[in-house]
């Protein structure tokens, strides 16, 4: 084998893992003490451009709301409408590169050095990666989402299985069930985990193998050098505070719209504003105890309480429902999905606006904001596995578990539908009245023991709410502490509070609509990152043994 080469083209000792030799050392540019009397070590400039810009964020939002809400109301069908192609571009350049790169040589490479251990076995380190990275979406959408391509945005020119006055038409059922599948696999499949992949490799990369802080700045050594540590670096790492913060807020916006929606449908709560507020309000502050208990004790042990809760449910609604239409739906779909995933997938010279726009744009933008905080906390429980292991457990296994989740949730909701039409609560919700935080306990009003199955999801939105603040605290806190992992808690604290506070004058200032106009604008430039960080991670394997 071929000596390896390091990042400046100088050859690397063969066997041995190149640790870049940089001057500069971990918290060198921190504020240690110097902001007041809590003890914050954060990095200047990055924590104060970032928290100033948001604290006058959520003060403008508050002070003028009716303003903010036309602003976010006007900019999400802009974004969407304009930069679709390059969301569609980018996402599918990121699941050809991580599909590259399992069958390459570099695929050899281990995470932390050649004799690097696993910190975790799978099981805690699967809970960790599905509860941090798509639990509330999972939740919010996975009845939804199924039913409404299947029914409604007809992507590709789907026909729907309804006439105008509501009546099944038989021609076009199964075709519009296939796709009322592919299409949702499609955006909970190969394409998110692949923007997911994408950052944790590069941060556990050039964190474990070549010894620079754990922050977004580090994976782009190999193209900037030591310009990272300067400006242009600083504007990397607040751009990821600001895709993460805004991911995060839109997520916990759904979170709370939905545990609304399923104690008014259980115990009469009224739907409104001030509810969601005090929800995220109290939900923020039982996250904060778990930050306060760190990575082990606080959110990997959520986790693992989530993730069997999230078993159970499954495998109630699976045999509580049609299980072998189920499975055979579920087939059907996945083969649609692979059939149509290119022209899905396809970037330019579509008509199915409302699909490609409403629904995947968004996503694309929202997985990217999201990549910051889920690729680092991915990042620092995956050392010691192989460039090959690392992104099929990322990338493939946990899209089959996405895919099989919507097959029974979607594929359940789909049949209550097209079995019984008229007293459907589903089609109520998700067809005729577009209802989308009340459309799973729609769906499981139609199975038995709605009452305990219904407590139940709204158990685990609050749990997949409180893994998804606490974990993102602790990256962004990451972040802002110059790639210190180990900083005072109270920074901590102070990220935990901020994205319950951003979520809340968000929903305030334009609800969802708000919500998805900030993640979409924070995700655009986020995108550029991404892609010139996957040449940082090809020129970095380069010089790794394998």
């Amino acid at each position: 084998m071929a000596e390896p080469e390091d990042i400046q083209g100088i050859p690397a000792p063969e066997g041995e893992t190149q640790i870049i030799d940089t001057d500069y050392e971990i918290g060198q540019d921190n504020l240690e003490g110097q902001l007041g009397p809590f003890g914050f070590d954060v990095h200047n400039p990055v924590f104060l451009v970032s928290a100033l810009t948001i604290v006058a964020f959520v003060f403008y939002a508050l002070a003028l709301p009716e303003q903010a809400s036309a602003v976010f109301g006007a900019m999400r069908p802009w974004l969407t409408s304009t930069f679709d192609w390059f969301f569609l571009s980018a996402a599918d350049i990121f699941v050809i590169f991580c599909l590259a790169l399992i069958v390459s040589p570099y695929g050899a490479v281990r995470l932390g050095g050649t004799d690097a251990e696993p910190d975790y076995t799978y099981i805690g380190w699967f809970a960790m990666l599905f509860a941090a990275g798509m639990g509330i979406g999972l939740m919010f959408f996975g009845v939804l989402e199924p039913v409404y391509h299947m029914a409604i945005s007809q992507p590709l020119g789907t026909p729907s299985p309804f006439d105008a006055d509501g009546n099944l038409i038989p021609a076009n059922v199964e075709r519009a069930k296939e796709m009322g599948l592919a299409a949702t696999i499609y955006h909970w499949g190969l394409h998110p985990w692949a923007i997911y992949a994408v950052v944790a490799l590069a941060l556990a990369l050039f964190s474990y193998n070549k010894g620079l802080p754990l922050t977004i700045r580090s994976a782009f050594y190999p193209i900037f050098g030591e310009k990272i540590w300067g400006w242009t670096g600083h504007v990397i790492d607040i751009l990821a505070v600001f895709a993460t913060l805004f991911g995060l807020a839109t997520s916990l916006g759904f979170g709370a719209q939905q545990a609304n929606a399923g104690l008014n449908h259980v115990f009469g709560v009224p739907i409104n504003t001030t509810v969601q507020i005090v929800l995220i309000t109290i939900i923020t502050g039982i996250a904060l105890f778990s930050v306060l208990r760190g990575l082990d004790g606080g959110v990997k042990l959520l986790s693992e309480i989530n993730m069997g809760i999230a078993a159970l449910l499954l495998v109630f609604v699976l045999l509580a429902g049609p299980t072998l239409a189920i499975f055979t739906d579920f087939g059907k779909g996945l083969l649609a999905y692979a059939k149509d995933i290119i022209p899905l997938s396809n970037p330019v010279g579509r008509t199915d606006d409302v699909y490609r726009d409403g629904w995947t744009a968004f996503y694309w933008a929202w997985w990217i904001s999201w990549s910051p905080f889920v690729g680092m906390f991915i990042a620092r429980v995956s050392r010691g596995r192989t460039v090959r292991e690392f992104i099929i457990c990322v990338l493939l296994i946990p899209s089959l578990v996405c895919v099989l989740w919507m097959a029974v949730f979607g594929g359940v909701a789909i049949d209550q539908v097209i079995s019984d039409p008229a007293g459907s609560l589903v089609k109520a919700n998700v067809i005729d009245s577009y209802n989308p935080p009340l459309s799973l306990f729609a769906m499981l009003e139609g199975l038995p023991l709605s009452s305990i199955t219904s407590v139940i999801a709204i158990v685990l939105v609050i749990v997949f709410f409180v893994t998804s603040s606490d974990s993102g605290s602790l990256v962004i806190d990451t972040i802002t502490a110059g790639g210190k992992v180990d900083a005072p808690v109270p920074q901590r604290v102070f990220w935990a509070t901020f994205e319950g506070a951003v979520a809340i004058v968000l929903l305030v200032g334009g609800g969802l609509s708000a919500l998805q106009a900030m993640v979409i604008s924070t995700g655009l430039p986020f995108t550029l990152v991404l892609l010139v960080m996957c040449w940082a991670i090809f020129k970095g394997l380069r010089s790794e043994p394998r």
